[in-house]
């Protein structure tokens, strides 16, 4: 856990703290889907066991709880606009059903912030690279994730671009 600040969490903290929500956001809504698991049951176990738990010996950051439960509530209740959007972003031959389990669960996820958030899109784009590293650090994936997110983002958000 970091040390607590009289002030509370720093800018850099708070940065951090976002980015592990949409990587335990990701890790969630995968999960629900591999497992046919609940999104209360699916949320009460990250909240309970992996924000800043200790797993192997390393302390897992904490996550920013507002934003995660926001983007997996998000994900979940408007899943079929943002996977039709995905799909739209997708060369016509990979339809979402045809993506990767993790990736489908990280447009799911940077798809709710986009659509359903102030986020500005090229943070939550360059937010959502950076996840798909942490899942594919030797794969194309992460070019193929910023391609799809900027265009679902120019469909979500055009006056920003």
């Amino acid at each position: 856990m970091t040390t607590a600040h009289p002030k509370g969490p720093s800018r850099e903290e708070k940065r951090q703290m976002k980015s592990a929500a949409r990587l335990y956001a990701v890790q969630a809504l995968f999960q629900m889907e591999a497992s046919s698991q609940t999104i209360e049951k699916v949320k009460r176990e990250f909240l309970d066991f992996r924000f800043g738990q200790q797993v192997a010996g390393e302390e897992l950051v904490d996550g920013d709880v507002s934003l995660f439960v926001k983007l997996i509530e998000d994900a979940v209740n408007w899943q079929a606009p943002i996977d039709q959007m995905t799909d739209r972003a997708l060369v016509a031959k990979w339809p979402i059903s045809r993506i990767d389990p993790t990736i489908r669960a990280l447009f799911r996820a940077a798809g709710a912030e986009l659509t359903q958030s102030t986020t500005p899109p090229k943070v939550v784009i360059n937010e959502f690279v950076d996840v798909a590293r942490a899942f594919f650090p030797e794969g194309r994936e992460p070019k193929f994730v910023n391609a799809v997110l900027d265009h679902m983002a120019r469909e979500a958000k055009p006056e920003a671009f």
